[in-house]
């Protein structure tokens, strides 16, 4: 037997849903560009789209799959900050952006991610997958590997920089999974997109990204162009507790790709909000527990769960708390039970495990017969 529970959520209105005032929003703006997409960092949601699955080249923007997988490796341990990479010829002989390391030099990994993550240097790059794998054709193949693990199913990678390369290519959607997953996976190195200048050997180069300089909500994250795949930039701001990552591609000039990310995030962040429903300390409800030395257990869920919702849309949202069925001894703290919905005018937002906030030890002989019976006689009125 299912049980179904329509769970209060905090600090909403008590007003009913199909009397709830609809906030308007315009239609998003249309930018000049070969494609975009604008997403909520904290939920996924996909606000605005356009040609979001069409295959291009991403240029310098495969450096954020770079960053990534350096910080992947740094997180296991496997490599460290302050270890020396050192520079080989395949690396100081890539033209392109650079950040000037010289065959023979010992580089410190975090010195060469910022030149990957600031300066975009194509010499970095290389350095940092050879590095790491051996060769950049082996870094090829981890960074495709990624890929598929991060849900990136439209995006091949044939370099660690983005050099132009027949079947090099992704898609919006694929770059905004993976800026999702810079910032969300590795806040430790997430600052380094913000930083404006970093200087190496003397030469002190800015970060390409104008809107660092434009917009202090902007903290992030890379740009990218060559003639083929025009001028790109994904960025990300943070404002009044949303977090927006805008995908920009295709565009005619650095100030273009500039002024359209710009549009996209103003419209979000005017007309959407990022609406935190529940915490891992709130419990919804308390549930019987038959057979168990306590006769009842608190039902929370395992994370945040966040919604995406129209600005002023929170008296539209529901939550339905679903038990799968009678809560029987022995339960383990976190263990799922069931299912937490979330609905914003009908339609499922989210959707989480509910679980037990504590451990429930079975009870003794007499206890767990008594509880039987009990259940037996209560059976016969449910």
């Amino acid at each position: 037997m299912i049980k179904r529970f329509l769970a209060s959520l905090l600090l909403l209105s008590s007003a009913v849903t199909a009397q709830a005032e609809q906030p308007l929003i315009p239609a998003p703006p249309q930018l000049a560009a070969t494609a975009y997409l604008l997403m909520d960092a904290h939920t996924g949601q996909i606000l605005v789209e356009e040609d979001a699955d069409k295959q291009v080249p991403p240029a310098s923007l495969t450096k954020m799959m770079t960053a990534y997988i350096v910080s992947e490796e740094i997180g296991k341990g496997t490599i460290k900050e302050d270890d020396e990479v050192l520079i080989s010829e395949k690396a100081w002989r890539k033209d392109g952006s650079k950040m000037f390391v010289k065959v023979g030099d010992k580089v410190p990994v975090i010195d060469l991610l910022r030149g990957v993550i600031i300066q975009s240097g194509n010499d970095a790059s290389i350095a940092l997958a050879e590095y790491v794998s051996g060769s950049e054709e082996v870094f090829a193949e981890v960074m495709n590997q990624q890929a598929e693990l991060l849900g990136m199913h439209d995006t091949t990678f044939k370099n660690a920089t983005g050099w132009p390369a027949e079947g090099h290519l992704t898609t919006a959607r694929d770059l905004g999974t993976l800026a999702r997953a810079v910032i969300m996976d590795h806040p430790e190195h997430y600052d380094l997109y913000s930083e404006k200048y970093f200087s190496f050997s003397g030469i002190n180069q800015p970060n390409r990204n104008r809107l660092l300089w434009r917009d202090p909500a902007v903290d992030g994250i890379k740009t990218g162009h060559t003639e083929e795949a025009g001028y790109c930039l994904v960025s990300s701001a943070q404002k009044r507790g949303m977090r927006l990552i805008a995908v920009v591609l295709g565009t005619g000039s650095d100030e273009k790709r500039a002024a359209e990310s710009q549009k996209l995030l103003a419209y979000g962040f005017r007309y959407f909000q990022t609406h935190k429903v529940y915490g891992p300390g709130d419990v919804l409800q308390t549930e019987r527990v038959w057979g168990g030395k306590e006769p009842d257990v608190g039902i929370a869920v395992q994370q945040d769960v966040f919604v995406t919702i129209p600005r002023g849309g929170e008296d539209n949202i529901k939550a339905d708390l679903i038990i799968d069925g009678e809560l029987e001894a022995p339960l383990q703290k976190g263990q799922p039970v069931g299912k937490v919905v979330v609905t914003l005018d009908g339609e499922t937002v989210a959707e989480v495990n509910a679980v037990t906030t504590e451990a429930v030890e079975e009870a003794g002989f007499f206890k767990r017969l008594w509880d039987s019976i009990k259940r037996f006689v209560m059976g016969f009125f449910s």
